[in-house]
């Protein structure tokens, strides 16, 4: 009887060891995921990119690049594109990126210019996609493979329009912005309409062509148009020459910029001239508390300055795919399978604490989430004048 318990309970035990053999998932793609990266490595934006790239390089380094997903733990490659600043370079990396090296997500582009059409081809090929700087609202418009880590223009125009009337007691305002170009072009019709909308006269609206270099004739009309305030929401490589060629012309009033000012090239450039002016932004690195303080600390050990709102939407950008990823439970190894699996649990992602603040996510793949007011002081740091939350924020 005892011969018998013992061959039952051997015969048990190689039952239960086969079938927890049979039950140990296996690893997808050779246990490597692979994600693309779509940044202006060079260009007329190159500091976008490198920060971009150095936020992913820390992510990677957090995690020991490693993610573990249903049980079994994949190693992350991270395959860099640059899309040189240019709308057709960022459409091949991100088709080469899907079709090619058959990445499951892609990270950028950062600049409308590139995110808007590149959107469309992450979306055609089912492609999950999140850029974390672009704010023009093309980008994810009825694009349910493409999200964003940031808010959005038409948010970002009201904020700056009602804070021009609030803060300056502005009654005629001035706008100068590149045409050619989606974010600075969309966010100034959003701005006009905002300010036309709270009883504000736009006085002069001003363009001009990317890669311009003399503004006289525009400012000089803006000068004489009689306006409180100008806004121009440019990047950091155009700012100081409009600065400097609007105060050589005599101006002599607040001028109002967007988050593309927030990089720290544009205190390296615009120095002194940009002291005392404003922009809206993400978040601000002076006075930062919580996790947010504690990415600025290792970013500044790590690369010897200050990160920008870029390496933090970037920071926010790769965190959220992490958690999508894992949420997939398992990798099938089928590549349009996982797509849709990381898609979905992205889209089921209502609510995430970042860096740069609290959001919540739309059905559009957007968050809804606070706009912050920076003064540049005269030390030249992003000092936080106020926030500015959407009502849906609950502040």
């Amino acid at each position: 009887m005892r011969r018998w318990a013992f061959w039952v309970a051997v015969v048990l035990a190689l039952a239960a060891l086969v079938g927890g053999c049979q039950r140990a998932p296996k690893a997808a793609y050779g246990g490597v995921i692979k994600i693309g990266h779509v940044a202006p490595l060079t260009g007329d934006i190159p500091k976008v990119g490198e920060n971009g790239k150095r936020a992913i390089e820390m992510w990677l380094e957090e995690t020991g690049g490693k993610i573990t997903v249903g049980g079994v733990e994949y190693t992350i490659e991270v395959i860099h594109e640059d899309n040189e600043s240019k709308a057709e370079s960022a459409v091949a990396a991100a088709t080469k990126l899907i079709t090619e090296d058959q990445v499951l997500a892609i990270i950028g582009p950062y600049s409308s210019k590139q995110a808007v059409p590149t959107g469309e081809v992450a979306n055609k090929h089912k492609t999950p996609m999140i850029s974390p700087w672009s704010t023009n609202p093309n980008t994810t418009l009825n694009r349910p493979y493409v999200f964003r880590a940031a808010f959005l223009d038409d948010f970002q125009g009201q904020v700056l329009a009602q804070f021009a009337k609030d803060e300056f007691g502005a009654q005629k305002v001035a706008v100068l912005y590149d045409i050619a170009s989606d974010y600075p072009k969309g966010l100034a019709e959003f701005f006009k309409a905002a300010a036309e909308d709270l009883g504000m006269e736009v006085v002069a609206f001003e363009s001009f062509t990317t890669g311009d270099k003399d503004f006289s004739a525009q400012l000089t009309n803006i000068v004489n148009s009689g306006a409180d305030v100008l806004f121009t929401p440019q990047y950091y490589s155009e700012v100081p020459l409009i600065v400097k060629q609007a105060k050589d012309l005599g101006w002599d009033k607040p001028i109002l910029g967007s988050d593309s000012w927030g990089s720290a090239e544009l205190m390296k450039l615009c120095g002194d001239d940009c002291v005392g002016y404003y922009f809206s932004t993400h978040w601000a690195t002076k006075g930062a508390t919580g996790k947010t303080k504690e990415f600025i600390d290792a970013f500044q050990s790590k690369y010897g300055e200050l990160p920008d709102d870029v390496a933090a939407l970037t920071w926010d950008s790769v965190h959220l795919l992490q958690k999508a990823i894992e949420g997939c439970g398992q990798l099938t190894g089928d590549v349009a399978k996982d797509r849709q699996c990381i898609r979905d649990a992205l889209a089921n992602i209502s609510e995430y604490e970042g860096v740069t603040g609290k959001m919540r996510f739309n059905e559009q793949g957007d968050p809804i989430k606070c706009a912050i007011i920076v003064r540049i002081n005269e030390a030249h740091e992003f000092e936080q004048y106020k926030m500015v939350c959407p009502p849906e924020m609950g502040q």
